[in-house]
């Protein structure tokens, strides 16, 4: 869904709700207090200021499950006010820093949040976060019952920023690319699955320690992370259990576990997702006509007959 005034129909809360919110369209009609009253006030319940004298740009994608939402996307210099007057709940609230700096002033604490860095915030407590450069910032909604269950405390976390090179923060950051595919989300069971592993990852930032729940969201995100990786590296014919190990810092047992958890082996998904991403190149019909054997190196065969015969296994017929 793509907005160009700020509305958004009522859904179930079990279903993925997915759409994009801008400035833009304000912006040029003259009607940006509009846009600032109506998405600002009324419904994300906070006021805003640009700063620096620049106008307000806004541009982000907003995705919500069950008991969780996420938003990401670009922000003008701005400073948002949560007055005492819009608090209407008192979820918890991670941003990150994808770009940029932010400054956080809640609970009589202030905290200075650099690129990378991440910090936590209350809805149910006053609060000003002022962003004095140009942002991009993925900001993730927790539900505080939910958090409550599995940190003790979490209300001493508020305005402490959170290291950016903390592992469960690059996993959380990493995992939340799952909002993105849809047949992961393609059920009610799911999304609530998907939920309760983002709540299990923040969890583990904020120093839980890691029990039989948070355990299964921890496996998850490592299973989401190794995948990503192997298909980013796709081409590297050498790719192996120990490149990945290597560079997700956990072992090759470990991993070689969260596959067969998952129904296959590390060597049968590499193979798989080779074969599947030449298959959508032969069966591209936009794409130029060029020979099999360029493909099959572009996919990370380095051996044709190979490609021939696990091809022919796969899809019951010859490249």
């Amino acid at each position: 869904m793509s907005i160009g005034g700020p509305v958004v129909t009522a859904v179930d809360a079990n279903e993925l709700l997915q759409f994009r919110v801008t400035s833009a369209p304000f912006a040029a009609s003259g009607q940006l207090d509009a846009f600032i009253e109506v998405w600002g006030r009324k419904m994300m319940r906070f006021a805003i200021e640009p700063l620096a004298g620049q106008p307000l740009q806004i541009d982000a994608m907003l995705r919500s499950l069950p008991d969780f939402a996420m938003a990401s996307g670009l922000r003008s210099p701005m400073r948002v006010h949560r007055h005492a007057e819009l608090i209407d709940n008192d979820d918890l609230h991670l941003v990150v820093i994808a770009q940029g700096t932010g400054e956080l002033r809640q609970q009589g604490r202030v905290a200075t949040i650099r690129a990378g860095e991440a910090v936590l915030t209350d809805n149910g407590t006053p609060a000003i976060f002022v962003m004095p450069t140009r942002c991009h910032t993925i900001t993730y909604r927790f539900s505080r019952d939910l958090l409550r269950h599995r940190v003790s405390r979490v209300d001493a976390l508020v305005a402490r920023p959170s290291d950016r090179d903390h592992p469960a923060l690059r996993l959380l950051t990493g995992y939340a690319g799952i909002l993105n595919d849809q047949s992961a989300l393609a059920t009610a069971e799911l999304r609530r699955a998907v939920s309760d592993h983002m709540h299990d990852l923040a969890a583990l930032l904020f120093g839980a320690r890691t029990g039989p729940s948070l355990a299964e969201g921890l496996r998850a995100a490592r299973l989401k992370a190794m995948k990503d990786e192997i298909f980013r590296r796709l081409v590297d014919s050498s790719l192996s259990v120990g490149d990945v190990a290597r560079s997700q810092q956990i072992s090759e047992r470990y991993i070689r576990q969260l596959f067969a958890g998952d129904g296959t082996t590390f060597t049968d998904f590499v193979r798989d997702a080779r074969l599947a991403r030449a298959h959508r190149i032969l069966t591209d019909l936009t794409a130029p006509h060029r020979p099999i054997n360029a493909i099959a190196y572009e996919c990370g065969f380095n051996d044709l007959s190979y490609f021939n015969r696990a091809f022919r296994q796969r899809y019951d017929m010859t490249p």
